[in-house]
């Protein structure tokens, strides 16, 4: 088999996949002829782009759910919803994420992009283990990025209130994203259950359009003229998520389709653990 082969039968969930990576990594899958659910938070652009992938793959089974990952009640009921309509799930690619240039509060004690990029998806895979689990062997895939290796935690400042940088609290949410996939494919040991990140490159997307005011387009543009496609971007995505040559392997940080180490912190085991009860603690969600 190749790394394409039929994903016949299986239940693909796509975050932030209206759009760049998350798109791109959706399309692949329904082209395999798995059912894939998408989420996105507009509603006419989530329907719009489900139709589309239809369209493109011919796959009908492509369908969508809607949630603000900056509100994780939303996140329990995008959970609640996929869970009414489902009771497995093979492969989650945690793919939304989100980068802002200056500070936002939120209600939850920390910083917007630490909830949008970690607590969220973190809050919501715990959610969905139930199905997950029941449809081992099967894939949980984090987006994570190199700017990790920029990233420190430091549990006493989670909003960053000394002192704000868009990129620092960027680093931090992408490393939180390593740390989370480390200590859950830990805790899923033995289950059948594989938990990959990876660092799909420098790529031109709507990232950039978010809290960059006129200047998002422009950096999109300047990013463009070097980065990857979303295309390419996603290359890694799709093989983490579909390929056999990954089969059972879990634990791992990918570039290019290569697990390869990541930033030294990222291997703390006590940090790991620590950041998993303020996670627990800070979206009153409890792992049995």
């Amino acid at each position: 088999m190749t790394s394409e082969q039929s994903l016949r039968g299986k239940i693909c969930l796509v975050t932030g996949a209206t759009s760049g990576i998350g798109k791109v990594t959706a399309t692949a899958l329904a082209a395999r002829e798995a059912e894939v659910v998408i989420v996105g938070r507009n509603a006419q652009k989530t329907q719009a782009a489900a139709q589309q992938i239809r369209t493109e793959t011919g796959n009908d089974s492509v369908n969508f759910l809607l949630a603000d990952f900056s509100d994780l009640g939303r996140v329990r009921d995008l959970a609640a919803a996929f869970k009414k309509q489902y009771s497995r799930l093979d492969i989650l690619v945690n793919n939304a994420g989100a980068y802002f240039n200056t500070r936002r509060k939120t209600s939850y004690g920390v910083e917007a992009t630490f909830l949008v990029n970690h607590l969220a998806p973190f809050l919501l895979t715990n959610l969905l283990l139930e199905p997950i689990q029941n449809s081992a062997p099967a894939r949980i895939v984090n987006v994570s990025s190199n700017a990790h290796h920029n990233g420190t935690m430091d549990f006493n400042d989670l909003g960053f209130k000394r002192f704000y940088f868009g990129f620092w609290a960027y680093a931090r949410s992408k490393l939180a994203n390593i740390l989370f996939t480390y200590e859950l494919s830990r805790r899923l040991d033995g289950s059948g259950v594989t938990v990959n990140a990876l660092h799909p490159g420098t790529v031109a997307t709507d990232i950039f359009s978010t809290d960059f005011s006129i200047f998002g387009p422009a950096l999109k543009w300047i990013v463009g003229w070097s980065a990857l496609t979303p295309e390419q971007g996603a290359d890694n995505t799709t093989y983490l998520a579909s390929s056999p040559d990954v089969e059972g392997v879990t634990g791992n940080y990918f570039v290019k389709r290569e697990a390869v180490a990541s930033a030294p912190i990222s291997y703390d085991e006590k940090l790991a653990r620590q950041l998993w009860e303020v996670s627990e603690m800070l979206t009153s969600h409890r792992l049995s």
